[in-house]
């Protein structure tokens, strides 16, 4: 018997669900068995979920082969045809009991061999209870899942379903027991984090649970992953001004600086709209850093547009980028745009926005020079600021804790201190 082996592709809420699905396996009796979980967000991430399956059977070739994750969900079919698959299972299925226990060694029977059901019909997302992953420092807590908008670029609502939140008050348990166990900072995580709350009663907003968890809770550091700026609420640009416990670090879903494309996109704001979110933040906030996903070679940009989107990385200030060549996906309403941008100067303008994310980190870095800092360690030689940012300690740390230092200099994208 040999334990189960999980590859994971993707964004940081399909490692959490890696993590709980370690767990279901685990009690399953799961065994001999790999088990790839995909992201379907580009058709490179998806060609790169067929090569790894590919890697694994070779690996492992007495190994059943188990896909999941968003590119199963979202073309099961296709998955299912690959010589190499033994299972596909879908989003919802993957974080099911049943499903692992129908294959488990004990489960007497046939188990279906493609498990993935139609994900818009979930309407409820439960919140999975693990002990945190990646270090002994830093948790993270599924708080939502799925979305319900349609940007025309946008596969993953068609893998994750609508927007499903975790009840608030689930959410403070996990967050307490997680602090319980010794970790100095939880990150909340979802597909569409700003959405919280509004299939709950009374609608309650993310500023809200915040708040709940800051008072609720003894939790050191709560970090916010990615969020819509546009439906930033009032409590949580309070949160953001009062409360030290939240880091002054937020990722934006930005994806464009020019108010035609973002039209065309079907955002839901528009270039000021961003621009005056992180002014506001910063107002409230100083020392607040943001990062942000930008798109470039989106159908029918132009020069002009793009140079918009260049600007917006010093209008905004941002300091993180994830930039991203567009890559048609198949089913959107983007793909059926026939005025496309041709691959090489996607290629040379994703280039370039990376060169201008490069020359923002560079300049965040000298603004830290001789500052004080509390890092959270993540090894013994390295950890992160309040604002997300690299350390290199001269000397080592413990692991896990929050330590006070004094920045001396740069090595690379990192602080040293």
């Amino acid at each position: 018997m040999s334990a189960p082996k999980f590859t994971t592709l993707g964004c940081r809420l399909n490692a959490y669900e890696t993590e709980a699905m370690k767990a279901l396996a685990e009690e399953a009796g799961v065994d001999n068995a790999v088990i790839v979980n995909t992201c379907a967000v580009t058709n490179e991430a998806v060609a790169k979920a067929r090569k790894e399956i590919r890697r694994l059977r070779r690996e492992n070739p007495e190994a059943r082969v188990i896909v999941t994750g968003c590119a199963a969900q979202i073309d099961p079919d296709s998955f299912a045809a690959m010589a190499e698959v033994d299972h596909v299972i879908g989003n919802t299925e993957k974080m099911a009991p049943e499903t692992w226990a129908g294959l488990g060694r004990d489960f007497i029977g046939e188990t279906e061999r493609v498990m993935v059901n139609d994900i818009m019909s979930v309407t409820e997302t439960a919140g999975h209870l693990i002990d945190g992953f990646g270090s002994r420092s830093r948790a993270y807590v599924q708080v939502q899942n799925g979305c319900d908008h349609r940007c025309t670029f946008c596969i993953i609502p068609y893998g994750r379903g609508n927007s499903r939140s975790v009840p608030a008050g689930v959410v403070v348990d996990q967050v307490k027991r997680l602090v319980q166990q010794g970790y100095n900072e939880v990150v909340l995580t979802g597909v569409d984090l700003t959405s919280w709350g509004a299939d709950l009663p009374g609608t309650p907003r993310l500023g809200d649970l915040v708040m709940r968890l800051l008072r609720l809770t003894d939790v050191p550091r709560l970090r916010i992953s990615s969020i819509d700026s546009i439906e930033a609420d009032e409590n949580l640009m309070l949160a953001i001004a009062t409360e030290p416990r939240l880091m002054p670090h937020l990722h934006l879903s930005l994806q464009h600086g020019d108010d035609l494309i973002l039209k065309r996109m079907k955002r839901r704001h528009l270039r000021d709209d961003a621009i005056r979110f992180t002014e506001e933040a910063r107002r409230l906030r100083p020392e607040i850093t943001f990062g942000a996903d930008i798109i470039a070679g989106f159908p029918t940009e132009t020069e002009a547009h793009f140079e918009n989107s260049l600007k917006l990385v010093e209008d905004c200030d941002l300091t993180w980028l994830h930039v991203f060549p567009y890559s048609a996906r198949p089913g959107t309403p983007a793909a059926r745009i026939p005025s496309r941008v041709d691959g090489s100067v996607i290629k040379e303008r994703a280039a370039r926005l990376r060169a201008a994310g490069d020359r923002a980190v560079t300049r965040h870095l000298a603004q830290q020079q001789g500052r004080a800092h509390r890092v959270l360690t993540e090894a013994p030689d390295m950890g992160r600021t309040e604002q997300f940012t690299e350390v290199r300690f001269a000397a080592p740390q413990p692991v896990g804790q929050i330590v006070p230092v004094t920045i001396t200099g740069t090595s690379g994208t990192q602080l040293t201190a």
